[in-house]
């Protein structure tokens, strides 16, 4: 299927990554005159590059600046807060004409937001938001409907009862509060179900599959999990393994290609699939208006759907 090709070159960009050094920095220029990008510079913090999901969120804006004609220049925090509130304070001496933030955490982004605002730069927040300072717009999933539809989706494949745990992302970030805050909505209509526990892994496979040891030892009687990414949810997969897709099943979030693949492989029974390229196409797309004195909308709601096995080529192309 193509997923496996989708796979690879996920694990390629990966390896180009790590050896592009340590500077975590990139930078693209459009061609000249297109789209009447002009002489207009982005600066994209992003949180980690460490991450399948944001590799492609990368690429989605990477790809947009080129069709704009604009320059963009991408740095990797590595989900560190002050070293972002650093690079955006790069941006502002690079005379950027607006700055798009991948926040590593949304309150301690306050003050990178703030430091753009005295420079009278734009600033726009993809994928999650930022508390306590002003910006031009945020662009994002629907995160609160996307727990939602996870929770009835676990419901859904556990049969409407058992006792389920939940592996939460980085605190702080508002794409782990309003997952959670949609799953916890969610989950409530369903009265045989049960929430036993709830631990943070920090979007984090590795952690994902630590948290979930500990959590089995502690609820071996579990008969399913959500997890508030994708990553996680196949750490939690490792943990359980002969459980997984079977006693016990996982639901995760992203829809990355990883996750899509363990859904083919019927260990991980769904994902809340995102699009990070189009959530990166967005965010240029409107730091470009933005730069230009153009007025934006405060949000901008990038749709989720449910993956499955049953709907799976919608997602692969396959």
């Amino acid at each position: 299927m193509r997923i496996h090709a989708l796979i690879a070159a996920g694990a390629a960009l990966t390896l180009g990554l790590t050896a592009c050094g340590s500077s975590g920095t990139s930078s693209s220029s459009g061609s000249t005159g297109a789209a009447s990008g002009g002489d207009i510079k982005i600066g994209l913090s992003i949180s980690t590059l460490n991450n399948p999901y944001f590799v492609q969120l990368r690429n989605g804006a990477e790809a947009e600046a080129k069709k704009l004609g604009v320059t963009l220049t991408v740095t990797d925090a590595q989900n560190d807060a002050s070293q972002q509130v650093n690079q955006v304070q790069n941006f502002t001496s690079q005379n950027m004409k607006a700055i798009i933030i991948n926040p590593v955490d949304s309150d301690a982004a306050a003050p990178a937001v703030k430091i753009a605002e005295r420079s009278s730069i734009p600033m726009i927040a993809v994928d999650r938001g930022v508390n306590g300072a002003k910006i031009a717009q945020t662009v994002a999933s629907d995160n609160v409907a996307g727990g939602k539809l996870a929770a009835e989706q676990l419901a859904k494949e556990i049969g409407e009862k058992g006792e389920v745990v939940v592996l939460q992302g980085v605190p702080g970030t508002s794409a782990s509060r309003d997952r959670g805050q949609g799953f916890t909505e969610g989950i409530k209509a369903f009265p045989n179900i049960k929430v036993v526990a709830q631990q943070p892994a920090d979007f984090d496979r590795a952690k994902g599959l630590d948290v979930m040891t500990n959590l089995l030892q502690s609820h071996p009687g579990i008969t399913g999990v959500f997890a508030e990414n994708d990553e996680m949810a196949l750490g939690a997969i490792k943990a359980l393994g002969a459980k997984a897709g079977k006693e016990v099943k996982v639901a995760g979030f992203d829809g990355t290609p990883d996750g899509l693949k363990a859904i083919e492989a019927g260990t991980l029974a769904a994902s809340i699939a995102q699009q990070p390229a189009l959530l990166g196409q967005q965010a240029v797309q409107n730091a470009v208006k933005a730069a230009k004195g153009e007025q934006l909308q405060a949000t901008v709601n990038v749709p989720v759907k449910v993956a499955t096995k049953d709907n799976l080529s919608e997602f692969t192309g396959a």
